[in-house]
């Protein structure tokens, strides 16, 4: 390859080279791994691509090696692999070097620190109230340190179902807190993420295309009444933060009809139903029922023990929903489409594209202990994910016979223009609990700056998820940007590059490795190198190219 011809970056490739044939995780999962990522693509096959009338659909390619790294290393850790790690890969001559690869980055700590920023937009992008954003920073951090620690995800989803604490120091209160602790979002909200069941539109009415009632939906209501989020303050009376905030505190009999009076505000104790006839009345007292399956809960039980117990039934394995919102959440965001369309709305009433195939993914999650790493490392190992991109598919077309590109999130693009630019990340804001300011308005880090332009929300159709003129004027315009292109400022990698390479040929190649993980095609090549020669000044030459690279359709989506 043209660039190990530098010698500074031969040795870097060697090095990379070594680290990159050298296991660091046990293989001996390896034969199993490939065996449940076969009988995957056995079962889309049989469910999709064999139809016997008219023969069989032939799905897409298998990617080359540079674009399965930068696919594989976006979708796990968040971030473009190295110009070096590019090398090496290309360089392994061992048949197993992309199970190895999965493996290698699943154990990266930078894979916590990416599906934790992931759950983080999950949890928060439909916030009720902007002070839920407090809890952006510390969700992070816990998440991060769980993921990376080997926690299940039936563990993790009862830690956000159970949450109490503050919110810049528990980030499993994010969930909740993004409801602001209220009792009919906070059910939602908890149905939607972890069943992937939207109850919530029974609220009111029976639901118009699902089996759920309106007495369903406030019967799981029914196990959050006593939830609320409050102010903290300090000695002098300050506010220095939120928490949630458990009541448990029993409200007299009313003497006409000996039932709990309607509580408000934080004091509220039981949760009842409105009559839809008479807004003003007390309403209906209900119990808490979960609906999937039915279970009931006995009378005068703490919060504690509610919500527990509600936890305990949502991540039942008796409970499918639970492992499949996960399973087709995780198969969407990695192949680019769901077994379920839209990813959070599942349920008895909707169709799945490979039911077979969803059944066969959601029952081993569960076999395997809802083991979050066992179910990325098996679906990147599926000839499904390993395929080329194609565009979107219409409603007529088969699912699956190609990968989807999909456009970066917010961190994923920082992080990858901090690459291909040289950019150093500035330290988070030193008061947490204001981060929420940063993600509103884009003051701050960098980082903040590109979540408040960039974010979205990932349960949305990816379809749904488009360009604005804001994003395309932060990255043609943006000071950040702006300033990590200056070749005439000697600090800059790019003024770096150029003074230590002397051949055109190899900036050209440098450049497209730490901006899109490839080398140039020779049309590309041909068209750089006359473009510098047409410009006539090398630095602005380059700061061009480079500037086109980063502001290119392929840069800033994952194919």
């Amino acid at each position: 390859m043209r660039h190990v011809q530098v010698f500074a970056r031969g040795f870097a490739v060697l090095g990379a080279l070594v680290l990159w044939m050298s296991p660091v995780v046990a293989r001996a999962e390896s034969v199993e791994t490939r065996q449940a990522a076969a009988q995957v693509d056995r079962l889309l096959a049989e469910e999709l691509f064999q139809s016997p009338s008219d023969g069989s659909i032939v799905p897409a390619e298998i990617v080359d090696d540079e674009t399965f790294l930068r696919r594989v290393s976006l979708d796990l850790v968040g971030e473009m692999p190295t110009p070096e790690e590019v090398t090496a890969f290309s360089l392994d001559p061992s048949p197993d070097k992309r199970g190895a690869t999965i493996d290698r980055l699943l154990a990266d700590p930078r894979y916590g620190e990416n599906w934790a920023r992931y759950w983080r937009d999950v949890m928060l992008s439909r916030r009720s109230d902007e002070r839920a954003l407090i809890s952006s920073v510390s969700v992070v951090e816990y998440l991060t340190k769980e993921l990376n620690a080997g926690a299940r995800w039936d563990d993790l989803a009862r830690e956000f179902i159970t949450a109490k604490g503050e919110l810049h120091e528990h980030g499993a209160t994010a969930l909740i807190a993004s409801q602001w602790g209220q009792i009919p979002e906070t059910a939602a909200e908890i149905s939607r993420v972890f069943l992937g069941v939207q109850i919530q539109c029974a609220q009111c009415h029976d639901h118009p295309t699902d089996r759920w009632k309106r007495e369903q939906f406030h019967e799981l209501a029914a196990f959050f009444p006593r939830l609320g989020v409050r102010a903290l303050k300090t000695e002098e009376g300050k506010r220095r933060g939120f928490e949630i905030f458990i009541t448990d505190r029993s409200r007299p009999a009313n003497a006409k009809n000996k039932k709990p009076l309607k509580p408000t505000g934080l004091k509220r104790v039981e949760h009842f139903m409105p009559d839809l006839d008479d807004p003003a009345a007390d309403g209906t007292l209900m119990q808490p029922v979960f609906f999937v399956t039915g279970e009931k809960l006995e009378e005068g039980l703490t919060d504690a023990e509610r919500r527990s117990t509600l936890a305990e039934w949502m991540t039942s394995s008796e409970n499918p929903w639970f492992a499949k919102a996960l399973v087709n959440r995780v198969w969407a965001e990695m192949v680019g489409e769901g077994f379920y369309e839209p990813i959070d709305d599942l349920g008895p009433d909707r169709e799945c594209s490979a039911p077979q195939t969803m059944d066969y993914l959601a029952e081993q999650f569960v076999a395997h202990d809802h083991d979050l790493k066992w179910l990325l490392r098996t679906i990147a190992s599926t000839e499904a994910y390993q395929r080329t991109s194609q565009p979107r598919r219409n409603s007529a077309q088969t699912p699956f016979v190609a990968n989807c590109p999909q456009r970066l999130r917010a961190d994923q693009l920082f992080d990858s223009v901090a690459m291909a630019l040289g950019i150093e990340e500035q330290a988070a804001t030193a008061d947490a609990r204001r981060e929420y300011q940063v993600l509103r308005a884009g003051r701050g880090t960098p980082r903040g700056q590109f979540l408040a332009v960039f974010g979205f929300d990932p349960s949305d159709p990816r379809d749904e998820v488009q360009g604005s003129i804001d994003q395309a004027l932060m990255m043609m315009n943006s000071p950040i940007i702006a300033a990590a292109l200056n070749a005439s400022k000697p600090t800059t990698q790019l003024a770096r590059l150029l003074e230590g390479v002397a051949d055109n040929d190899e900036v050209v190649v440098e450049l497209y490795l730490r901006t899109l993980a490839r080398e140039p095609s020779a049309d590309e090549m041909k068209k750089c190198l006359q473009y510098v020669a047409r410009v006539g000044d090398r630095r602005e030459a380059f700061e061009d190219i480079l500037w086109a690279l980063v502001n290119s359709t392929e840069f800033l989506h994952r194919k």
